[in-house]
């Protein structure tokens, strides 16, 4: 399991980084950070070594703050998003090709 960890952690955190696509590394986040909390709780009453599994846990807690933190960005930039800006936007494209001829 802790491979199984650290391999979502690697992809959720690859995933992560890219905007509206970002959203699609939850979900591996969430099973690679359970993955990697029951094997590092496994392994600690057996004495094994956990590195693996820590390693997992980093990387999707990690991926997941990157997730929340492009979620709070998106959000905050929609809502300064007014109509008055979409018009003046639509009205200056529309008056920039106005003049070509086709």
């Amino acid at each position: 399991m802790g491979i199984a960890s650290l391999v979502l952690g690697i992809l959720s955190l690859l995933i992560c980084w890219i905007p509206c696509v970002n959203y699609f590394a939850f979900i591996p986040a969430i099973v690679g950070l359970i993955l990697g909390i029951v094997d590092t709780v496994q392994k600690s009453k057996k004495g094994e070594n956990k590195g693996m599994s820590i390693a997992g846990i980093i990387l999707t807690a990690i991926a997941l703050v990157v997730i929340f933190l492009w979620t709070v960005v998106f959000g905050a930039a929609a809502a300064n998003v007014n109509e008055a800006d979409v018009e003046n936007f639509v009205r200056s494209i529309n008056e920039t090709y106005a003049n070509y001829n086709y």
